[in-house]
């Protein structure tokens, strides 16, 4: 007897299936954020976090978090603390030092972490427009469970003020949407384009 043309397609159907519904499942999310050029005496580059925060304000990931790292070329003196404690730029710690200044992130998640963290913190950025790209599922963007979220950003800068900026959105996206925050000093643009 031979076999049903429908049994010969099931196999090959069943695994397009499953392959499909784990592509459908996947969503993208897109950052960009905008650090201004500043025209000021004195500029260093800010230190900047962003997270995702749920409607009880708990932290439900933290994206990235910018910050001066240890120079790689230091003289070894010019890394230990000076008389009194103080360290100068670029000492051992690193730039941890002055991760608290962020004082929102420091409060729900900063003071939490251990810095360096890998796939999270880097370098401070220049002035410019900054993408991150994240995969929901793949670290450090987590499978949120379904509600209202809230994407933040903050930045703070030496001899510089302090801006907090956040985006809401509904997870997981049912279409595209592309949302938007407008910084006024020490961030420009915030964006967040999520792609279900």
């Amino acid at each position: 007897m031979r076999p049903s043309p429908l049994l010969k397609r099931t196999p090959l159907s069943l695994a397009l299936c499953t392959l499909f519904a784990g592509t459908a499942q996947a969503a993208d999310f897109k950052i960009g954020i905008e650090l201004p050029r500043l025209d000021v005496a004195e500029y260093h580059r800010p230190y900047v976090a962003a997270w995702i925060e749920r409607e009880d304000r708990t932290v439900a990931a933290n994206l990235a978090v910018w910050y001066q790292l240890k120079r790689a070329n230091a003289p070894a003196a010019a890394q230990m603390p000076a008389a009194g404690g103080a360290a100068p730029a670029g000492a051992a710690e690193g730039g941890t030092k002055w991760l608290p200044d962020m004082r929102q992130w420091w409060r729900r998640t900063g003071r939490e972490m251990t810095m360096p963290a890998d796939g999270i913190s880097s370098a401070t950025r220049a002035a410019g427009v900054h993408e991150l790209n994240f995969s929901s599922g793949k670290a450090p963007f987590p499978d949120l469970a379904p509600g209202q979220y809230k994407l933040m950003v903050e930045a703070a800068r030496e001899e510089g003020g302090r801006e907090l900026l956040e985006i809401p959105f509904t997870w997981p996206a049912a279409k595209a949407a592309q949302l938007k925050a407008q910084g006024s000093r020490e961030l420009g643009a915030l964006s967040l384009d999520i792609k279900p």
